[in-house]
């Protein structure tokens, strides 16, 4: 199930979002919506171009015209071929013209603009240079949420990922740990992934023994031997749709302290699961995790923020973390990642992939949270 292909979005749902998007745009006084390559592209019109370089791609969204695509002419038959194509108008720029008059012949010389973020300074600086008394603000600021509630669609590939990585994570566990590097684990483990349809890997994190108690760790040259917990966190994409687990293993019989500890994470995994519905702040479900972590006596322990949320990036909006009042509504897609680093010692941390429904949550990862001992 978790390797199946999902079938195509088409034209009316790319069609849709770039519609949705104007029009929240313009319900907050925006001229409009400027769109360069990458996660935003993709997911509003579907265009991936082969290879981003310097010349200039630009989608234009507004409330009051058709979406417009620009793009180089060498790369119109590319832009016509995408899977929303037929919800845009698509224009192009030769060489030696200059693009950045083209872009500004489609926008209001005195606009406000969201920009999408991933744009290089190139371009917004030359689009400044040619519409100077027009104002630009990032994508993300002004509508953070944009792409924060899944359709249904959306949450089908979501699974789909989810499940791909759980087989993954299942198969790693029959590979041995002790007397092997981090590094040929993390590879190992890579290359899982792929084997079961992950396009992308952004991220295969294997820490041993005191680097578990790092979050953000870089497999590197240690070996990992017997008594290391060892924490797995991994991400990527496949179809397009993110995953993001994590589990934590024990070469041979852990401690009491390390059991101890594991059950601590996994009670506030499950107490911010359990405090997931429709209208709960994304702070609360934070706050549910670290209030189980803090009562075990590891308080300054836990995880920055409980968790983020995933869609066409492994990292997006919302974000589960204190001073985040954003309430959760069904078809948001998030991480719940509590745990516990004991610098210089060892670290857990379990996480899946969860979805927002109309009375609660659902996990998308759906392998289990127990301590598995490896060997």
């Amino acid at each position: 199930m978790g390797d199946a292909a999902p079938g195509a979005f088409t034209d009316e749902v790319y069609a849709a979002r770039m519609d949705r998007t104007a029009y929240q745009a313009a319900a907050l006084g925006l001229a409009g919506v400027l769109v360069t390559p990458g996660p935003d592209l993709v997911w509003l019109c579907g265009y991936r171009p082969t290879a981003p370089t310097e010349r200039l791609t630009l989608l234009v969204l507004t409330a009051t015209s058709q979406p417009r695509l620009l793009v180089p002419a060498l790369d119109r038959p590319t832009a016509e071929a995408s899977p929303g194509a037929g919800a845009v108008r698509v224009s192009d720029w030769w060489e030696g013209q200059d693009a950045y008059a083209a872009a500004a012949g489609l926008l209001r010389p005195h606009g406000r603009y969201a920009v999408s973020d991933a744009t290089w300074a190139l371009h917004l600086l030359c689009l400044q240079a040619s519409l100077p008394l027009a104002t630009y603000q990032p994508l993300s600021v002004v509508l953070p949420m944009r792409r924060a509630v899944k359709d249904e669609q959306e949450v089908a590939r979501l699974t789909a990922a989810a499940a791909a990585a759980d087989t993954a994570y299942e198969e790693v566990l029959g590979l041995r740990f002790g007397g092997r590097s981090e590094r040929e684990l993390a590879a190992d483990l890579a290359g899982l992934l792929r084997a079961h349809g992950h396009s992308r890997v952004d991220f295969t994190v294997v820490g041993a023994g005191p680097h578990a108690a790092d979050p953000h760790h870089r497999p590197g040259d240690r070996v990992i031997g017997d008594g290391d917990m060892v924490v797995l966190d991994f991400g990527g994409l496949k179809d397009g749709y993110g995953f993001d687990i994590a589990r934590t293993v024990h070469v041979g019989a852990p401690t009491d302290e390390e059991r101890r500890v594991h059950e601590t994470v996994r009670a506030a995994q499950r107490a911010a699961f359990g405090a997931v519905r429709p209208g709960v702040s994304c702070q609360e479900v934070d706050r549910a995790a670290r209030a189980v972590i803090e009562e075990a006596g590891h308080a300054g322990h836990g995880a920055r923020r409980t968790g983020h949320g995933v869609g066409v990036t492994t990292h997006e909006p919302p974000y589960l973390v204190e001073g985040e009042e954003q309430p959760l509504e069904p078809g948001m897609c998030f991480s719940l990642e509590p745990g516990i680093h004991l610098p210089d010692r060892f670290g857990v941390r379990i996480e899946d992939v969860v979805t927002c429904t109309e009375d609660g949550g659902r996990r998308l990862n759906t392998t289990s949270h127990e301590l598995a001992i490896v060997r």
